[in-house]
């Protein structure tokens, strides 16, 4: 784990101190633009969005310590309120300034968040943010302590694809996991493929991770890290549990709404969770494709699909459980037995279900037969409660389904 860490923040640093932010994940065979020069330059500090995940619509002087930036959505289609923000401000001696976020639509909704290396990052001080305005109207004051070590101000952590990079480096580590590219996104960046799983057996029940379908629900991913890492672990649970069960995770499915800053949607100016079943964009149709090469396998059958998200509070979004999905009752045993193991914590779940409805959830009930699930993190939820999420429920998990009988066609299979 320390090497890990120490990976991920030398390539995040590396990425967000030089890189302009189209240019940081394009593939070596496009040509990227140089940066456009900062739209606000004074004597006293200068602001940018050139770095992965960078975005705000504009930039503008009240005076030389007095900035003014409009926030607004990637397009004008019908967009979830995720008002995301990041930018950089340069100062050539100790100073303070003020920043107004101003949105076209929806409002301020996230906490800023400051960072000096990309990597490390912590909650403003409640003194110096002034939130104004109720719901849609609401904008927000900053008032920044700046200096010559440039201060990345951010509406969550910057988590961009090269963090995916290296994390799935260390884990491509074990012995029985293995990276490839499932595919690329509309703008050709990998979206990569984390199997696991003990290489021995060949029949396999699979379960399904994916995650960053919406590009600012970095809580979501904070939570499938530790998540897959506990499946990874060396326990003797996890280790009983890769012996039965193939692991699919695909962690970002949308790097190019990440890169770019978006609020919700992809570069075709969709949202990637309403897209299950019509498949109309190049990220969901390799979505499509991996769940329909599971079903056609005689040798494997999916249980489980677990789609990680974020919103304003930690939620399960599930199958109801009169609705009978296989394995049977798999989401109520696995949160009751969650609940347990997080005496101190509410495990809040909402069950309802809308036959055809195009998100991952419905689209596995309805096509798969299989339970499909939305975790969901808070928004400001503790970030080390969030590791405690992440490994706990994939403990109860893993227990949870080896206390499942296999599938009729794998357990004569396996005889």
């Amino acid at each position: 784990m320390r090497l890990q860490a120490m990976i991920i923040g030398l390539l995040v640093s590396a990425v967000l101190a030089s890189t302009p932010a189209h240019a940081a994940s394009e593939p070596a065979t496009k040509m990227t633009l140089p940066a456009a020069p900062p739209e606000c330059d004074t004597k006293a500090a200068r602001i940018d969005k050139d770095f992965p995940t960078g975005a705000y619509q504009s930039c503008t002087v009240a005076d030389k310590k007095h900035f003014k930036l409009i926030i607004a959505p990637e397009d004008e289609g019908d967009i979830n309120c995720s008002a995301w923000y990041a930018f950089r401000v340069h100062a050539e001696r100790k100073t303070r300034i003020k920043i107004d976020l101003d949105y076209t639509t929806c409002g301020h909704r996230y906490w800023p968040k400051t960072s000096t290396d990309g990597v490390n990052w912590d909650f403003m001080d409640p003194k110096f943010v002034k939130v104004e305005g109720e719901r849609g109207e609401r904008t927000a004051r900053l008032t920044l302590k700046v200096g010559k070590e440039p201060l990345f101000v951010a509406a969550q952590e910057v988590f961009p694809p090269s963090v995916y990079d290296a994390w799935l480096g260390e884990r491509e580590q074990a012995s029985f996991a293995a990276v490839s590219v499932l595919g690329r996104s509309a703008h050709g960046r990998a979206i990569k493929l984390l199997r696991i799983a003990e290489p021995e057996t060949k029949h396999r029940e699979t379960v399904v991770l994916v995650g960053r379908q919406h590009p600012p629900e970095v809580t979501g991913a904070l939570a499938m890290l530790p998540f897959v890492e506990t499946i990874m672990g060396d326990s003797d649970l996890a280790k009983a549990y890769r012996a039965r069960f193939e692991t699919l995770t695909v962690p970002l499915l949308n790097p190019d709404g990440v890169v770019y800053g978006h609020w919700r949607h992809n570069t075709g100016g969709v949202d990637l969770n309403r897209d299950w079943g019509p498949f109309t964009q190049p990220e969901t149709t390799l979505m499509d494709g991996l769940l329909k090469a599971i079903e056609a396998d005689p040798d494997r059958d999916m249980r489980v699909l677990i789609d990680f998200h974020s919103t304003n509070r930690d939620v399960f979004y599930t199958i109801p459980d009169e609705l009978p999905t296989d394995p049977e009752l798999f989401t109520k045993k696995w949160l009751e037995l969650y609940q347990e193991r997080m005496p101190d914590y509410e495990v809040n779940r909402d069950a309802r279900h809308t036959e055809g409805r195009p998100i991952s959830k419905a689209h596995a009930f309805d096509v798969y037969g299989a339970p499909g699930i939305t975790f969901e993190i808070g928004d400001d939820t503790d970030r080390q409660l969030i590791k405690r999420i992440g490994r706990e429920s994939a403990i109860a998990m893993m227990r949870t389904l080896l206390e499942t009988p296999p599938p009729a066609n794998l357990a004569s299979a396996q005889r």
